[in-house]
């Protein structure tokens, strides 16, 4: 039986080689948090955007977003609805599934 490459550990690759090229990214978590008094997840702020990439880089004042999945993963409705406001006003938005995919969107 073989291992399972899941996507966070897609995700944190992809990190750590933008980290040793010294690019200026973040890792976005766009899940709610679970409040354990209530019992439920928390509410999202006002605002917040559904579809948010996994990976946010600006570079040379460009707005670049990875969407992280695994070599079978789809994007959501809410991922490409995303993705289509980023492109409209000029940003990018890569679904990327391993560092050579990166390599190849020139990172």
């Amino acid at each position: 039986m073989g291992y399972k490459l899941l996507e966070k550990d897609i995700q944190l690759a992809i990190c750590d080689y933008l980290a040793l090229h010294k690019y200026f990214f973040w890792r976005q978590n766009t899940t709610s948090v679970y409040d354990p008094t209530n019992k439920r997840f928390r509410s999202m702020p006002k605002y917040s955007k559904n579809g948010v990439p996994d990976i946010i880089l600006i570079k040379d004042g460009m707005f670049i977003g990875l969407e992280v999945k695994r070599p079978t993963g789809k994007i959501s409705a809410s991922q490409k609805e995303f993705q289509d406001g980023v492109e409209k006003v000029g940003g990018q938005y890569h679904v990327v599934t391993c560092i050579e995919d990166v390599q190849r969107i020139g990172l």
